[in-house]
């Protein structure tokens, strides 16, 4: 069974950080290319990040350039996003994606809430 568990989201002041985690389980998490997307409050989806499946290549949207650091363990299964500085337009529903050729497969999503 395909699985992605997302985790580390909560209630953080603005301008401080946060580290997701996204566990994955049920198919080879070392082929696919990973992202993190986003839902802030009545929007839309919003592409965050993206590595590529070696982790050797990162992108990031301008609004989270310098801020966020993506990164994965390809041993623990395990993607992660490292937030730093985050600001309150930052509030979202943080899902990670996995992709490869004929496979797409999504989290449940985590919340983060940057609010004083």
């Amino acid at each position: 069974q395909v699985q992605l568990v997302e985790s580390g989201g909560g209630l953080v002041q603005p301008g401080g950080s946060l580290r997701l985690s996204c566990a994955a389980s049920g198919f080879t998490f070392s082929s696919y290319y990973m992202s993190w997307v986003r839902q802030a409050p009545g929007k839309g989806l919003e592409w965050v990040s993206d590595i590529n499946s070696g982790g050797g290549s990162t992108y990031y949207a301008d609004s989270v350039k310098g801020r966020f650091t993506i990164s994965r363990d390809n041993a623990k299964n395990t993607l992660y996003l490292q937030m730093n500085s985050l600001k309150p337009e930052d509030t979202a529903l943080y899902y990670c994606w996995g992709r490869a050729t004929g496979y797409d497969y999504w989290g449940q999503g985590t919340q983060v809430t940057v609010s004083s």
